[in-house]
């Protein structure tokens, strides 16, 4: 089998248990159309009587939002039902698995969330067309808008990859963690403006989370989509986002090669 062919069919695991379950499919259709809906209403009562707030007008406060939950499925997909995810690989001691296979488990990783990610990207790319066509979300102010809202939105997935790989490595050290796990993933959501664009927090918030890699992921590019981050200062935004994919990168390979010292068999 050659590398290439190797790689498809490493990335396309997760996606095609999806594929091959009707039910599930339908289920996050369902969740996203209800999630939009509800985020469009929330956003619309707020700004029932008001113009503006923290910069932003209706439409740029409803667009972003929708947009927010659309960008969060691009990482939606669900391993634990397959028993997948690195701390049920730890805990079942199957993790060495990663590490007899004839592909490094930084790589095995990294093709599993770039198939993630793409499927999850079909997920977004179709529910956004659907919003543009309904009117929730607004169309790009101009295709420079358009173009540097892309650039930035890749940067911040690479972001929000290391990030999540940062929480993935913790399981290493703390073989019994989910709650340390679902409040690290609580502050990803808040600190990247998932559930509220930064803006709307008090300074000292604000001031915080520009030393951390949260906003990067996905603050920055839909404060570019909505205006809310003009051109000029894109390009500052999107320096500070490669800074943090290098500094993420220098980190994580270095805790996957003391990862690898730890590997242990957990029963089984």
């Amino acid at each position: 089998m050659s590398a290439l062919s190797r790689a498809r069919r490493v990335s396309w695991i997760t996606p095609r248990g999806e594929l091959l379950a009707p039910p599930r499919m339908t289920a996050t259709a369902v969740r996203l159309f209800v999630q939009v809906c509800l985020v469009v209403y929330l956003w619309r009562g707020l700004y029932a009587n008001t113009e503006s707030s923290a910069g932003l007008n209706e439409t740029q406060a409803v667009g972003y939002a929708v947009l927010a939950v659309l960008a969060n499925r691009i990482r939606g997909l669900d391993r634990s039902a397959g028993r997948d995810m690195v701390i049920q690989h730890l805990r079942f001691g199957t993790i060495v698995y990663w590490y007899l296979r004839p592909m490094r488990p930084q790589r095995y990783y990294a093709l599993r969330a770039l198939g993630d990610q793409l499927y999850g990207f079909g997920w977004v790319l179709t529910g956004y067309v659907l919003c543009l066509a309904v009117g929730v979300v607004p169309p790009p102010a101009s295709p420079s808008v358009a173009g540097v809202f892309a650039v930035s939105m890749l940067l911040g997935q690479l972001v929000l990859y290391y990030v999540m790989m940062l929480v993935d490595l913790m399981c290493f050290w703390t073989l019994r963690n989910e709650a340390a796990l679902l409040i690290l993933v609580f502050a990803q959501n808040l600190l990247s403006g998932v559930y509220a664009p930064l803006w709307y927090f008090p300074d000292w918030f604000i001031t915080l989370s520009s030393f951390l890699p949260f906003q990067a992921t996905l603050g920055v590019p839909l404060s570019i989509y909505v205006g809310r981050i003009g051109l000029g200062d894109a390009f500052g935004q999107m320096v500070i986002q490669g800074v943090w994919i290098v500094l993420l990168a220098l980190l994580t390979r270095r805790l996957w090669d003391l990862a690898g010292r730890r590997v242990v068999s957990q029963g089984g």
